[in-house]
C-alpha cells in the first residue's frame, strides 16, 4: 500500500527494496510498540528512511518472530543505522525479531552531548531547532497493535519519525566535532548495545555504588 510519499508493507522489507537500502551509507530507523517493556509489549511497526527520502513502514504482525530481509539490513556493517533513543528500539528489535543492530547512531544521546544549552532532547524539540519543522505528535500515544487497520494519521506520524533523522544526524555530528565531543559520542554509541542487553536481562543500576 502506498500513501503518497511512503509505502506500507507487511511482515518484512520486500526483497526488491532490500538492495537499494543496503547501498545507503546511512539509514534512519524507528519502531512503534504497544508499550515500553520489551518482554511484555509487542513490536508493531518498523520504519525506515534512506538519504533519498524513501520511507517504508513495515507492519509486524502479532506472533511474528522473524523478518529476514530486515535483519540482513539492520545488521549490515556498511550501513549506519540512525535512531532517536536507540537503546529502546534496538532492545525491541532484538527481543522480538532477533536482530542485533550495528553500527548505530543515537540522535538523543548526540543531542545531550552537543546541545548542552538545552534541557529538551525529545525528537520534536531537536527537529524543531535543527530542521525548523514542527512534528505532529498527536498519534504518539495510540493503539499500534491493530497493524492492518492503522489510520493514515498514525502511519504518517510513524513515517515522519524517520524522515528527518538523517539530516539531524549530520548536524549533530557537526556540532559534536566542533565541540571536540565526537570521540566521546562514538564511545557512547558503542555502549548502547550493552545497555540494551542489560535492559532485556532486567538488570537495574549496576553501575551505582
Amino acid at each position: 500500500m502506498e500513501l503518497k510519499d511512503f509505502q506500507v508493507v507487511d511482515r518484512d522489507l520486500p526483497e526488491d527494496l532490500l538492495p537499494a537500502y543496503l547501498q545507503a551509507e546511512s539509514l534512519a530507523v524507528d519502531t512503534e510498540t504497544m508499550g515500553l517493556l520489551p518482554h511484555r509489549d509487542r513490536l508493531c511497526l518498523v520504519q525506515l528512511c534512506d538519504p533519498q527520502d524513501h520511507v517504508t513502514v513495515i507492519r509486524i504482525l502479532q506472533g511474528q518472530r522473524e523478518a529476514p530481509h530486515l535483519k540482513q539490513l539492520l545488521e549490515a556493517k556498511n550501513t549506519l543505522k540512525i535512531f532517536h533513543f536507540a537503546r529502546f528500539d534496538i532492545a525491541m528489535l532484538r527481543c522480538h525479531l532477533d536482530i542485533q543492530v550495528a553500527p548505530l547512531f543515537c540522535t538523543k544521546v548526540a543531542s545531550k552531548l552537543a546541545r548542552t544549552y538545552s534541557p529538551r532532547h525529545g525528537l520534536k524539540d531537536v527537529v524543531l531547532e535543527l530542521e525548523q519543522i514542527e512534528l505532529d505528535k498527536t498519534a504518539q500515544s495510540s493503539d499500534w497493535g491493530n497493524a492492518l487497520q492503522l489510520s493514515e494519521e498514525q502511519l504518517r506520524y510513524a513515517a515522519n519519525d524517520v524522515r528527518y533523522l538523517i539530516s539531524v544526524h549530520k548536524k549533530l555530528m557537526g556540532m559534536l566535532q566542533r565541540e571536540d565531543r565526537w570521540s566521546l559520542a562514538q564511545q557512547c554509541f558503542e555502549a548502547i548495545s550493552t545497555m540494551a542487553l542489560l535492559d532485556l536481562l532486567q538488570y537495574k543500576d549496576i553501575f551505582e555504588h
